[in-house]
C-alpha cells in the first residue's frame, strides 16, 4: 500500500502534516507492507497553482492508495473517491506518528476540522472522511 501525506517541509517522517492539503508544497509518500514501513520519499508538488483534480491526478500517477490529511476540500475528496483512493481527513501531528497510528488502527483525527478558522471553503457540514 502507498500512503501520501501533505507535509509542511521535506523532512519525511519527521515533518508535520500540512493543515491545507492543496497548499502543501511537499507530499511524503510511504510504502507499507502490512504494518511495516518499507520506504519513504518526499516529492515536491509540480504545481505553482493547481486546478480541480490536478493534485489527486498527480498522486494517482504516483500509485497512491491512501491519503492522510488534515484539511481537504470537498472537490478533492470527490476526485479521490472517483479514483478509488481512500481519504482520511483530520489527521494531525508528525507524519511518522500519523502513518504508524493509521497502520495500527489507532489514528485519532479532528472530526471538526471543517469548523476551524480558515476551512469554511472546504464544505462545512460534509463528512470528514471519504472512502
Amino acid at each position: 500500500m502507498r500512503i501520501a501525506v501533505p507535509s509542511e517541509d521535506d523532512g519525511g517522517l519527521e515533518s508535520t502534516v500540512s493543515p491545507h492539503f492543496g497548499r502543501a508544497r511537499f507530499y511524503t509518500i510511504v510504502d507499507v507492507d502490512g504494518r511495516e514501513i518499507r520506504s519513504v520519499r518526499v516529492v515536491q508538488t509540480p504545481f505553482q497553482q493547481h486546478g480541480p483534480g490536478d493534485i489527486p491526478s498527480f498522486l494517482r500517477g504516483l500509485g497512491v492508495d491512501v491519503v492522510l490529511a488534515y484539511g481537504l476540500g470537498v472537490r478533492a475528496r470527490q476526485f479521490f473517491s472517483q479514483m478509488g483512493i481512500r481519504v482520511v481527513t483530520g489527521a494531525m501531528g508528525r507524519v511518522g506518528d500519523v502513518i504508524r497510528a493509521y497502520l495500527e488502527g489507532t489514528l485519532v483525527v479532528d472530526e471538526n476540522w471543517e469548523s476551524r478558522p480558515g476551512f469554511g471553503e472546504h464544505g462545512r457540514g460534509h463528512a470528514g472522511h471519504a472512502t
